[in-house]
Formats: C-alpha cells, sequence, structure tokens
C-alpha cells in the first residue's frame, strides 16, 4: 500500500504544469461498499465523517451488487458501482473487493484504512490537479454545467446522490446491525464531453437529493469536481 501511494505521488508530481494549478475543487472519493460486506461499516462511518466534516472533498459512495446473493439485498446497490469499480480494477490490477477507496480515480486502498486515506487526499490537494474549472447550478428540474477553458480533455458526468439513509439489516453479514451511510450514489450519467474549450450543458435533474459534477480524462483520473448548487 505504501509503494501504491508513493506511486500516486510521483505520478501526480509528472502532471504539466498547466494541470496541476490549484483551482479549488473538492477532492473526489470514491468508497466501493456493501450492505451485505460485514468490513464495511468502518469504510460508511469513515465516508460519513468526511460528508459531514469536510467541504474540499466530494465523497460519494456505489453500492456494488455483487454482495446481493449473499444473504441480502442491498436496497442501493447498482449495476454501475460494480462496472465502475470493475474498471478500476483493470487500471490498478487488484480486483473487485469491499470497501474500496479511490482518491481523484488515481489511487485505491481498503477504504477503512483512514491513514492511507488522508495520505491520498492531502497529496490530491497539493498537486491540485484540475483541468478547468467547473459550476453547476439547478433550475427547477434542469441543471446547467459550466465548464471553463482548459488543457486537455474529459467527459463531463452528473452524479446523483442521496445524503444520507438509515438502513435496519435483517439478514447476511450485518443481520441485526443498523447502518448509517452518507452520499449514497443513485445515479451516474455522462452529459458530454469537453475539449479544452468553454462549454455548457444541460441536463434533467439525475436521480438522487442532490448532484454533482466530475470531470473525467481518458485515463480515469478525475480532473474536475463541483457540487451543484441551487440557483438563487
Amino acid at each position: 500500500m505504501f509503494r501504491r501511494l508513493l506511486a500516486y505521488a510521483a505520478l501526480l508530481a509528472a502532471l504539466p504544469a498547466a494541470a496541476a494549478t490549484s483551482t479549488s475543487r473538492p477532492v473526489v472519493v470514491e468508497l466501493f461498499t456493501s450492505e451485505g460486506c460485514s468490513s464495511c461499516p468502518p469504510a460508511d462511518a469513515y465516508l460519513s465523517e468526511l460528508s459531514e466534516q469536510r467541504d474540499d472533498v466530494l465523497p460519494l459512495a456505489f453500492h456494488v451488487t455483487y454482495w446481493n446473493n449473499l444473504g441480502w439485498q442491498d436496497p442501493y446497490s447498482l449495476d454501475l458501482a460494480t462496472q465502475r469499480q470493475a474498471d478500476y480494477a483493470r487500471r490498478f490490477g487488484d480486483g473487485s473487493y469491499t470497501p474500496e477507496m479511490v482518491v481523484d480515480g488515481a489511487v485505491g486502498f481498503v477504504g477503512s484504512d483512514r491513514s492511507s486515506g488522508e495520505v491520498a487526499i492531502r497529496e490530491a490537494k497539493d498537486a491540485g490537479a484540475t483541468a478547468a474549472m467547473v459550476t453547476g447550478v439547478r433550475t427547477g428540474n434542469a441543471i446547467t454545467v459550466s465548464v471553463g477553458s482548459g488543457a486537455g480533455s474529459a467527459r463531463v458526468v452528473l452524479v446523483g446522490y442521496d445524503v444520507q439513509h438509515v438502513t435496519a439489516v435483517g439478514r447476511g453479514e450485518n443481520g441485526g446491525r443498523t447502518l448509517k451511510e452518507s452520499n449514497i450514489v443513485r445515479s451516474f450519467e455522462p452529459i458530454g464531453q469537453w475539449s479544452g474549450k468553454a462549454a455548457e450543458f444541460n441536463s434533467p435533474v439525475p436521480a438522487g437529493e442532490k448532484a454533482a459534477v466530475l470531470l473525467e480524462a481518458p485515463n480515469g483520473r478525475i480532473v474536475g469536481a463541483a457540487r451543484v448548487s441551487d440557483s438563487q
């Protein structure tokens, strides 16, 4: 794990200066989890703390499906979560497991490992790998996403999530426990492609109580992010 974090630091240090300019955006922390996994509640608790205490981090909980046949059907599990983790597994070469945390699409580690989490978040903040400024504004049933000019290219993704749910688990490895989970992803929708020039994208409001926008580079790294705000 330490070697992987060192490799991540080296990767960030090698980024072009234009891409490494800090433009104040949240570090994206993805947690791959399941209510059917007895090792996941400590990672869920860590993600909840990040969501409640830190505005400089955008935590997102992706509930995978591969635990659903082992005693408990996770009500928030999504095929897209399983597929997204599989994509990371191919890149990182470490397979899919729960709980797994991925920071800015660049490094993965055991989701309950807070020390690795804090190191990865700090490294991402120090690097400030941001291709362009991003904003998202909700007006009624529509969201307008604005991406500024910058370097490179990225797909623009709209993520819908629920702020918090409390679930009484009836069966499986967590049977009898009550789980509090935060920032649960309910939808993940590419809405366009950004190619370096300032651009605007419009989309219906996705499933979920809140929404966020991600810029995802062709290599899978997150190079932009913003929470969607309500119009005034």
